[in-house]
């Protein structure tokens, strides 16, 4: 059985089948090809037709999958025959491996309730305003997919099958305990090694390079010795916050200001509710009735009002504004205080509404929002006149594009000029996307490299802006061998000690394999020692040294497995492996690794299973899953 399961691990269609269990997969449109219609069918399982319509919808819908996925480049792959045919046979496959397990959870007699579906449904956050199920936004994305809502519900009850069936073989997944003990003892160990360094600087110290070697060197690194391309700007910065300072603002155009917006300074009327909450409409009417014969509204929502919250307190729930106000409480047209409402049909049962109280929209006096008034204002006053600044200066920039000289008078402040820069170390002022884009677009060079045009505005986080001009440009280029020659000396001199390192390593290697006196005598004619005794752990393999140290062989009883690394510094480094031992797990630790062992399991049960449907599975293809 192990055997069995093992094969199938590598298989990939646990990870279809999960995808097709996805409701957010559903919501993108796989319910259209899942009700598709007649015409020549692409295969048959079972004697159960997958359609050509449902095919080629299928089909469809992994051609917009990959083109949101990678963009422009999947047009290539997409005339590419060979490409798009094998995308075809993975869609194909994936609808017969759906069908496969549809009609084996309809032999094991699994069934969904209408009141699963009906709570799945409700739970899908895309159907949900404000927390709550939102009948209306239902209907509307069941529609856009091209269903009708009975439609949605059949297909909700498969993906709640196929759910179920994986959660059913979810649960059959296990380990037996002589295959936990060695998948732990594999995976959770300890490795005691002793080390012996190299100190590469202390080789390269002695190394010499010629005229030939550095030359040879530059040559072949020149990529490394790269003078990025540079640029150097002039700019006119306009701020409108910066604007806002030098505007006044006076009394009568505050007052008139006021006049004109009293919207803003209105506090909004409110509306306060009470309701009484039943599950059927016969129970709501008659308590209507009772209502309208004076019972009291507040004992019977105590009494018999479904909603637990609500009903607590007599049925208040509260003061809304209008926006505020749920639909059906509008649609309920209660104006005057006490006023009752009809029975109301909503998402949750039949509803009784009282209109408890009102409070009227209240507009603040101008004394308690003059400061206010007087900042809108303000900033209102200074972005007009940034925006007519803007045009003011752009227009000056275009009519004199050899410069910024009238760009300047227009703006009344002189352009600010930087230093040389990179597109790596833009400077902090011009720092911005719309900015880097017009600077890096090549728009502002003119014939070869020069200085060119006057940028247009550029507005920055909408209340700012620029006009630049190239004031300098530099091309990439390699940097001579004379500005780098003692850079590319000192490299000739790293990888000669280096070279030299890894040699004298590979000898004492040598040695060390052959005997312990072999190897005392080569340890001790490079003056080497190994150190003391270090644990590895195999979790925290963070490191090349680590990661070798857990390839080597087990040691012989007595004597040590050894092999060459790295360190983190470059050294070259010899490893005297010890010993291997389980690591030590606490009860919760070890639990803890059996269960993501069993998970693991869990997933190659579930594709023994599939494989074992196909092998079973009557399977004809259809001149449908042909065309194009």
């Amino acid at each position: 059985m192990m055997d069995n399961l093992r094969a199938a691990a590598n298989h990939i269609a646990l990870k279809i089948i999960l995808a097709i269990v996805a409701i957010s997969f559903v919501l993108t449109g796989v319910g259209n090809y899942l009700i598709g219609g007649g015409g020549d069918y692409a295969a048959k399982i079972n004697g159960q037709v997958i359609s050509r319509a449902q095919f080629e919808q299928a089909v469809q819908n992994e051609r917009n999958r990959q083109q949101e996925s990678m963009g422009d480049s999947f047009s290539a792959l997409a005339a590419n025959e060979g490409f798009m045919q094998q995308m075809r046979r993975q869609v194909l496959s994936q609808l017969i491996d759906e069908t496969l397990l549809d009609q084996y959870a309809q032999t094991l007699g699994l069934a969904v309730s209408d009141a699963q579906i009906k709570e799945a449904i409700f739970a899908i956050p895309s159907f949900r305003t404000d927390n709550r199920f939102d009948n209306e936004k239902y209907r509307s994305i069941v529609n856009s997919m091209g269903l009708t809502t009975d439609q949605y519900a059949q297909l909700m009850r498969k993906q709640l099958l196929t759910q179920q069936l994986i959660q059913g073989v979810g649960g059959t997944g296990f380990l037996l305990p002589n295959e936990t003990e060695r998948l732990l003892s594999l995976a959770i160990q300890e490795r005691q090694a002793r080390l012996a360094t190299i100190d590469v600087n202390a080789l390269l110290a002695k190394q010499t390079a010629s005229d030939a070697e550095i030359q040879n060197s530059y040559n072949q690194n020149k990529n490394s010795y790269v003078l990025p391309e540079s640029f150097k700007v002039s700019y006119i910065a306009m701020d409108a916050a910066s604007m806002e300072d030098k505007i006044k603002v006076d009394e009568p155009e505050i007052q008139a200001y006021y006049d004109q917006h009293k919207d803003q300074f209105t506090v909004p009327g409110r509306k306060r509710y009470s309701i009484i909450q039943t599950k059927t409409e016969a129970d709501a009417k008659a308590i209507l009735a009772e209502l309208q014969a004076g019972a009291d509204f507040a004992t019977l929502a105590k009494q018999r009002s479904t909603d637990v919250i609500s009903g607590k307190n007599g049925g208040d729930i509260g003061w809304m504004t209008a926006d505020a106000t749920v639909d059906e409480l509008k649609q309920a047209n209660l104006n005057n205080k006490g006023q009752l409402s009809g029975v109301i049909t909503s998402s949750v049962g039949f509803i009784i509404a009282r209109l408890t109280d009102i409070q009227p929209d209240v507009v603040k006096p101008l004394t308690d929002v003059h400061v206010a008034v007087a900042a809108k204002l303000k900033q209102e006053k200074a972005v007009d006149a940034y925006y007519a600044l803007q045009q003011k200066v752009s227009d000056a920039a275009s009519n004199d594009n050899e410069s910024l000289d009238a760009a300047e008078t227009a703006a009344g402040t002189k352009a600010v000029q930087s230093g040389w820069f990179t597109r790596d170390n833009v400077p902090d002022a011009l720092n911005f996307d719309p900015v880097k884009q017009v600077l890096f677009g090549g728009s502002l060079l003119g014939a070869n490299g020069a200085p060119g045009n006057n940028s247009d505005v550029i507005t920055v986080d909408g209340d700012r802006a620029f006009i630049l001009r190239l004031a300098g440009h530099k091309p990439e280029s390699i940097k001579p061998l004379d500005a780098v020659r003692p850079e590319v000396e000192q490299q000739v001199k790293r990888q000669k000690a280096i070279q030299q390192a890894r040699m004298d390593a590979e000898k004492i290697l040598v040695a060390l394999k052959e005997g312990q006196d072999k190897g005392d005598e080569a340890m001790k004619a490079a003056g080497l020692t190994f150190g003391a005794v270090q644990t590895f752990d195999s979790t925290r393999q963070n490191d090349p040294l680590t990661q070798m140290i857990f390839t080597l062989p087990h040691p012989q009883p007595n004597a040590s497995s050894y092999g060459t690394s790295e360190d983190s510094k470059g050294n070259i480094v010899l490893v005297a492996m010890d010993s291997v031992a389980p690591r030590k797990l606490s009860d919760q630790q070890r639990a803890h690794v059996v269960d993501q062992l069993t998970q693991g399991m869990t997933g190659v049960t579930f594709d023994a299973l599939l494989n074992n449907l196909r092998a079973e599975a009557k399977i004809k293809m259809g001149t449908g899953a042909q065309m194009q």
